[in-house]
């Protein structure tokens, strides 16, 4: 079928604005992308990337790490499986906009319980389809990931030098911190697990009694709820403090371990007084385990430094190889910032590698309960390669408790390289 509102690259500049257009992207180089507009009505500026995944738009367009940018989804049929509240990763969606190929079509699913448009305005975000989404993705890969303002009027009234100033002027996400605007805003207790289907055919999330072997303090820095439900069906009680939260208020709190969550914007911003904490919690032997953005200040915090990447990882297909095993996991992911291995101190190795283009995804410490990963083991709709990594967790805890109660002095037990997954 034709679409209306393709452009190839080459006239992507012409102010020409077609009959039926309702929305428009802009890029920070002028570039002009027609579309019919979708959700909310407005325009919000953001970094454009890409995801490649073919399901689980609901859980990305949720992910706390998402703020501050504009999602281009590759695959075409985005929607057709509509929403329910199950599938949600934070109850305020922080992405900026998305932008998809194909119109939102009716849903078409036994979970459904709405319709993805509908549900875009309720969230107050603005959605765009009908553009060449293939030239997008061409551009952020050889050029980077732009700054861009997405627009969306029913009445397809737009100022295109007013939006092209806007998305020129954006400072981009170097050097924002974006935790501090998707936090918790005060502690909680979590206590729900993973999806089970039950023999009565259904299903539902599990629920804990909150009396977990092992209490585990996760710091929100953007934290996505499978994460804390994938600590819960580990044996863990999950308390959830903010991403400010210091060191004396987390142990107060008295944990056998601390989780460093995943979140949006630059580490090195977060880091000006996430570090300090962690900092603290390693001087305690604490165990540690972070993901995706807690990976990042985990480094920072070993001295390492972190740089931007061109265009970021995103999807469900990206190859992870662990130096250790040997093996090789299918992940999920969602960073545009990467740690610098060159830099780790001698005390930290390198666990982890993209094998897409051999970025580092993984770093532990040789003397201390400390590991963390890039991507994200608890990915859902999938892959579910890495769960094993939250048993590491509980292992790496059990350990460290069993080196207090004998008394034992000296550098904590580290897990085995070996160790089984």
């Amino acid at each position: 079928m034709t679409n209306p509102f393709s452009r190839d690259r080459a006239s992507a500049r012409a102010n020409n604005q077609p009959k039926d257009a309702t929305g428009v992207l802009v890029l920070s180089d002028g570039s002009v992308f027609w579309g019919k507009g979708l959700g909310a009505e407005g325009a919000s500026t953001g970094e454009l990337c890409f995801n490649t995944s073919m399901t689980g738009y609901q859980e990305i367009t949720t992910d706390p790490s998402y703020a501050g940018q504009i999602i281009t989804f590759t695959f075409p049929h985005i929607g057709n499986t509509g929403i329910n509240m199950q599938d949600i990763e934070t109850a305020k969606p922080s992405v900026r906009g998305v932008v998809l190929r194909e119109a939102i079509t009716t849903p078409s699913s036994w979970r459904a319980a709405g319709h993805l448009e509908d549900w875009l305005e309720r969230s107050n975000l603005i959605g765009l389809s009908g553009l060449d989404t293939r030239a997008l993705t061409i551009r952020i890969r050889d050029v980077g990931a732009p700054n861009a303002v997405i627009a969306h009027d029913r009445k397809s009234k737009f100022d295109l030098d007013a939006l092209r100033k806007q998305a020129a002027e954006w400072p981009g996400l170097e050097g924002m911190d974006l935790a501090k605007e998707v936090t918790c805003a005060m502690p909680y207790e979590w206590n729900e697990g993973t999806w089970k289907w039950f023999p009565q055919k259904h299903a539902a999330y599990t629920k804990a009694n909150n009396a977990g072997r092992h209490h585990v303090v996760a710091i929100d820095y953007g934290a996505k709820r499978n994460i804390l439900r994938c600590l819960v069906n580990a044996g863990c009680r999950v308390t959830v403090v903010p991403a400010t939260a210091t060191a004396d208020e987390i142990f107060a709190l008295k944990p056998d371990g601390v989780f460093l969550s995943n979140g949006p914007g630059d580490p090195a911003a977060t880091g000006v007084y996430a570090v300090p904490v962690i900092k603290a919690l390693l001087d305690k032997n604490m165990p540690i385990f972070g993901i995706c953005l807690g990976h990042q200040i985990l480094a920072l915090a070993l001295g390492a430094k972190t740089a931007k990447m061109p265009r970021g990882h995103r999807g469900a297909n990206h190859p992870v190889k662990d130096l250790f095993t040997g093996k090789v996991d299918i992940t999920s992911q969602n960073h545009g910032f990467m740690v610098l291995p060159e830099t780790l101190p001698a005390s930290a190795e390198v666990t982890h590698i993209s094998l897409f283009d051999k970025t580092n995804e993984g770093i532990r410490l040789k003397d201390k309960p400390a590991f963390s990963i890039q991507y994200h083991p608890e990915g859902s709709p999938g892959p579910h390669d890495s769960h094993y990594l939250f048993k590491r967790f509980v292992e790496m805890i059990e350990r460290e408790k069993e080196r207090k109660d004998k008394g034992l002095g000296g550098n904590p037990q580290r897990l085995a390289s070996g160790a089984k997954r």
